[in-house]
């Protein structure tokens, strides 16, 4: 799949914990209906075989609306089911390794919390990047941000997308301007929402006046 910048503007992460009575191929069907551009299907607690099954619901919906979609750090099952990509973490595969796999015309993605890691994940063929996290998480409270200038300093010295991630709302992506990102990460900003579609729209609209 070729990228657009555009294609990251608003990145939906999934997390079944949010989702209330929902499945998850209908709340994702409702982010993109909100604007949504970018979905990767990250499900830590699911096995192979459930998160196969949850992959190939999500990628008939991405494919309806023709959005990438990547898998979290499962290399193998991107592979199966012929998803877009995969995105690897810090602790994870290796950018180098999941390209040496998945060859050249599949997305990989990696997360960048330094320069250093930046500049590594380039150099082994990632196509983007998540950088921060930029603000607290419910998960990783009181950790060290990713500064305006550190964003900045990643972008100048990357030539590749880059994606905040961490904490993210839609109180805060003003707060973003000038960072020099492509888009932004979220998860329960979206997927927690009582009414999907409409904190996709929210958080879309903040991000596109932001970036604009």
């Amino acid at each position: 799949m070729k990228l657009k910048k555009e294609d990251f503007r608003l990145y939906a992460v999934t997390d079944r914990q949010w989702l209330k009575d929902k499945g998850l191929a209908q709340a994702v069907e409702e982010a993109i209906l909100g604007g949504a551009t970018f979905i990767q299907l990250r499900e830590k607690n699911a096995d192979y075989e459930e998160f196969k099954r949850l992959a190939l619901e999500v990628k008939k919906i991405t494919d309806k609306y023709g959005i990438p979609f990547v898998i979290n750090d499962n290399v193998r099952l991107c592979a199966e089911i012929d998803a877009d990509g995969v995105h690897v973490g810090a602790e994870d595969m290796s950018v180098a390794k999941a390209r040496k796999i998945l060859g050249k015309d599949k997305i990989i993605g990696g997360t960048a919390r330094t320069l250093e890691r930046a500049l590594q994940a380039y150099g082994e063929g990632a196509d983007y990047l998540g950088i921060g996290a930029v603000f607290d998480t419910s998960t990783k409270s009181g950790t060290t941000h990713m500064t305006r200038e550190g964003a900045q300093a990643i972008n100048k010295a990357v030539p590749i997308p880059t994606v905040a991630i961490g904490g993210i709302n839609e109180s805060n992506v003003s707060d973003l301007k000038g960072y020099g990102i492509s888009g932004i990460a979220v998860v329960s900003a979206i997927f927690a929402a009582d009414d999907i579609t409409k904190a996709a729209e929210g958080l879309r609209r903040r991000v596109d006046d932001m970036l604009d």
